[in-house]
């Protein structure tokens, strides 16, 4: 696994080495952009408009569009000059219950490894976490940004996920035609209750797949090997209107799938 960041965890005056490790990886199947006529990729080239020329990186600085098509230009010194601490550190600042923070604040989880596997200090504050019940809150400065983020254990491993200041998650009241205050009828509502009793279950990740990305990669090994495709039409549920029916439709299909899942077991 590759080392992406090396640093320390700061957790009082105790400090703690540690490598860092990207958690997840998304899977896209990527394209390329290519000229019809002849099958060969297309550059993507810099250009400036006005001196109708290609730029290099070295003539390329940073600027904020602060009107249309009027900009502050941002030198790499000034830039660097605003920046906070560039100690390779991850600061902790407060302990917190976990579902005090909504789900709506994570961004991206990392893994912490220990730089010594005989790291005592590791080992303490997994446990100290594992035995409070708590997560951590810390500040980390990463490519050129501060960023919050919290730490937990996840199975045996300390892990890092960065999460949005305040400030960066968008407020529910612009979202458009929420419904509010709209009266419910009593039935429906202990039917969508019993529907969602019958459709839990405990999390079991490997139940769920790509699907898309998986008939992708399918096709596309096909055509390398030259294999004809044949479009497969999908069969879509009929669409049911009434919302009793529809909640009733629902909850009978719930009920057979325990079923047919125990005869595909069997």
């Amino acid at each position: 696994m590759h080392t992406m960041w090396k640093g320390s965890i700061s957790f009082g005056l105790v400090n703690i080495p540690i490598k860092m490790y990207a958690a997840t990886e998304e899977k896209p199947v990527r394209f390329r952009s290519l000229h019809k006529e002849c099958q060969t990729p297309i550059k993507m080239e810099r250009t400036c408009a006005h001196c109708k020329k290609e730029v290099s990186w070295s003539e390329v600085v940073k600027g904020y569009e602060y009107q249309e098509d009027r900009f502050v230009v941002m030198e790499k010194e000034e830039l660097e000059k605003l920046l906070p601490d560039q100690g390779k550190t991850i600061e902790i600042l407060d302990f917190v219950d976990l579902k005090d923070i909504d789900p709506i604040y994570f961004q991206k989880t990392y893994y912490l490894g220990a730089q010594d596997v005989k790291s005592k200090a590791y080992a303490l504050l997994r446990k100290a976490l594992q035995d409070s019940q708590k997560i951590a809150i810390a500040q980390i400065t990463m490519r050129s940004k501060q960023t919050l983020a919290v730490v937990r254990v996840y199975q045996d491993c300390l892990v890092m996920e960065t999460i949005f200041y305040p400030d960066e998650v968008r407020e529910v009241g612009l979202v458009p035609d929420v419904p509010q205050d709209l009266q419910l009828n009593e039935k429906e509502v202990l039917m969508a209750n019993q529907l969602i009793e019958q459709l839990t279950t405990s999390f079991d990740p490997s139940k769920y797949q790509d699907e898309y990305r998986i008939a992708l990669e399918e096709v596309i090994e096909k055509k390398i090997l030259g294999e004809e495709i044949v479009e497969v039409k999908e069969v879509r549920n009929e669409k049911v209107v009434d919302l009793m029916e529809a909640l009733k439709a629902s909850l009978d299909a719930a009920k057979q799938k325990p079923a047919e899942d125990q005869r595909v077991s069997s």
